[in-house]
């Protein structure tokens, strides 16, 4: 599957029983509310392909892994339904891979920001180069990082998440990151990032895709309201991002 619009791109290429899902934007690789939906709807139809044990999940090029939302459409939100509407994609993005059937794979190759941060924490297991450094910076923006809290905080913990986020101008490092349980392995570079998830996903596809599919449900216990809290959180950001202060902070960031 491949598609390739003015809104970003979404390949997949299934080989080997592992499904490697790539997505791109030329901005930072940003999410525009379409692309997120397009991510979505392909991870809710590899969760039932019987083809496919693993999913690796990465996106495109050698700068930033994801800047989180489209400035741009944030920018163009104009009532509180649109802004809902908008981060709602964050919020079923993380759902789907919280409910996807397949163990996720993240490939996380250079900086995470927001709603990056957010879905290198949904992914079961996430590879990292060490210039994949992070940050929250939502409140620097005038809101906050509502809708992927529970799947940084899951990862991460409350204490470290909190940390990141009051301090929204400030960069983590990969060392942070590996240490607080972002990152499961980190690499020099991407030549030995590709390597060690070539050998590491390989191995997960031999194994009885029934087991990882029963160790996928027991991963994401505990989690079964997000569907409705997630939605929630939507709402709050819909609702802020309307406010004078964000479209100005907003406008500051864009230039």
């Amino acid at each position: 599957m491949t598609a390739s619009n003015n809104s970003g791109s979404l390949t997949t290429i299934i080989k080997d029983n592992i499904a490697t899902v790539q997505f791109g934007h030329p901005a930072s690789n940003s999410f525009p509310r379409q692309l997120l939906n397009e991510l979505t709807a392909e991870l809710n139809q590899l969760s039932t392909n019987s083809s496919v044990s693993v999913i690796v999940l990465r996106s495109e090029g050698a700068g930033a892994f994801c800047a989180g939302a489209s400035f741009d459409e944030l920018l163009a939100v104009s009532n509180q339904e649109e802004g809902t509407l908008f981060f709602s994609g964050f919020a079923n993005l993380i759902n789907a891979m919280r409910k996807c059937s397949k163990i996720i794979v993240g490939r996380i190759h250079g900086k995470a920001v927001g709603g990056g941060v957010g879905i290198a924490a949904a992914c079961d297991y996430a590879f990292a180069t060490i210039d994949s450094s992070i940050k929250l910076s939502e409140l620097a923006i005038g809101i906050g990082p509502f809708v992927i809290e529970p799947a940084v905080s899951r990862k991460i913990g409350k204490t470290a998440m909190t940390e990141m986020t009051l301090a929204a101008t400030e960069w983590k490092d990969t060392d942070w990151a590996q240490d607080k349980g972002l990152y499961a392995k980190v690499l020099e570079n991407q030549v030995e990032l590709d390597i060690d998830i070539a050998h590491f996903t390989t191995k997960l596809a031999s194994y009885n895709p029934e087991a990882l599919a029963q160790m996928k449900k027991i991963i994401w216990e505990g989690t079964e309201d997000w569907d409705v809290l997630l939605l929630e959180r939507a709402a709050i950001s819909g609702e802020l991002v309307l406010s004078d202060f964000t479209k100005k902070a907003l406008g500051q960031f864009k230039k």
